[in-house]
């Protein structure tokens, strides 16, 4: 059986999906990135080896992600596209007819107004933690609470208190200053929830037309509270697709399965990419004003790829050396 390999690699995680011909998802994996992307991804995908079944074959792979380009060195991607994109496709695909996502992950957030199943617009944010995961993970560690309890809390709220969400050492202060005039956690918690959904959508959907069906997907999207603030700030129901937590992964598979529809070979390396010796380095290009800091990858003693240089002049440089072998 053909089978389509998905890799989404962020600041904060890394996940890996596979994908039958049908596009049902086989296997799924969240990794932590932990500043370690190589490490990470040839992790997975000695993991993923492990869990094939007799007769899966990977027909293509596919990448996205703040790390999509050294991922796409490291294993061979037949598709290597942009978290935009990625999740747009992800998004149509299990959502028909979507016209707005809202994606919310652990470091940054992001907006995708959808027209006819194209992308017509998107805004990201990747400056304000108010706006992002780790802003509740913090709160939740605060009030000593396990994240997974955050929103089933936050939905039996009677009265949810107004908390200043325009920044998050001020929403700290805000809600340190909430508990000490007495206020119940719930009602906390829902306030919590508000004041991330008004910072998002004050910031990332500001200008934004945002219409249904509406997709909500990222790792918060597990959190029922989130959503809840969300309708009622929309006055729209908010879909969670069944793979929310691994969208760009989905959408990677799907490209892949896309690039090789026509029947060319897949640049996939296979698993023994999981063994090899890869090395990450950097260098400042001197010899024009642009200082371009060049990012390069080596396979034991060799340098397999470079990018970063405007004008490619390292990265065409390796071209050349695999084209005179």
């Amino acid at each position: 059986m053909n089978c389509f390999l998905g890799v989404d690699v962020g600041s904060v995680s890394t996940n890996i999906i596979l994908m039958d011909e049908e596009t049902n998802v086989l296997e799924s994996m969240y990794l932590r990135t932990q500043g370690k992307p190589i490490v990470t991804v040839q992790r997975g995908l000695q993991d993923l080896a492990g869990r094939l079944k007799p007769g899966w074959h990977i027909r293509a792979a596919g990448t996205t992600g703040s790390a999509r380009h050294l991922t796409s060195v490291i294993m061979g991607a037949d598709s290597v596209k942009n978290e935009i994109t990625a999740h747009a496709v992800a998004a149509t695909h299990l959502v028909p007819g979507a016209q707005t996502v809202l994606e919310i992950g652990g470091q940054d957030s992001k907006i995708i107004v959808l027209r006819n199943g194209v992308v017509a617009d998107f805004a990201m944010n990747t400056v304000c933690a108010a706006g992002t995961g780790s802003f509740l993970d913090q709160q939740a560690a605060r009030l000593n609470i396990p994240i997974e309890d955050f929103g089933p809390i936050a939905l039996e709220a009677k009265s949810p208190v107004r908390i200043a969400g325009r920044c998050s050492v001020f929403a700290e202060s805000d809600m340190i200053h909430k508990q000490q005039m007495g206020h119940n956690l719930s009602d906390i918690l829902a306030g919590l929830c508000e004041a991330l959904v008004r910072n998002y959508l004050n910031n990332v959907g500001k200008g934004k037309e945002i219409l249904g069906p509406v997709v909500f997907q990222g790792g918060v999207a597990a959190n029922v509270g989130i959503k809840k603030a969300f309708e009622e700030a929309l006055e729209v129901e908010v879909q969670i697709p069944k793979h929310y937590d691994v969208m760009g992964a989905v959408g990677a598979a799907l490209l892949a399965r896309e690039a090789v529809a026509k029947g060319q070979p897949s640049k996939f390396k296979g698993f023994e990419a999981a063994q090899e010796d890869y090395r990450a380095g950097s260098f400042e290009c001197g010899d024009c004003p642009n200082l371009c800091e060049v990012i390069e990858i080596a396979a034991g003693e060799k340098t397999i790829a470079r990018w970063g240089d405007r004008c490619s002049k390292w990265a065409n440089s390796v071209m050349a050396e695999e084209s005179a072998v």
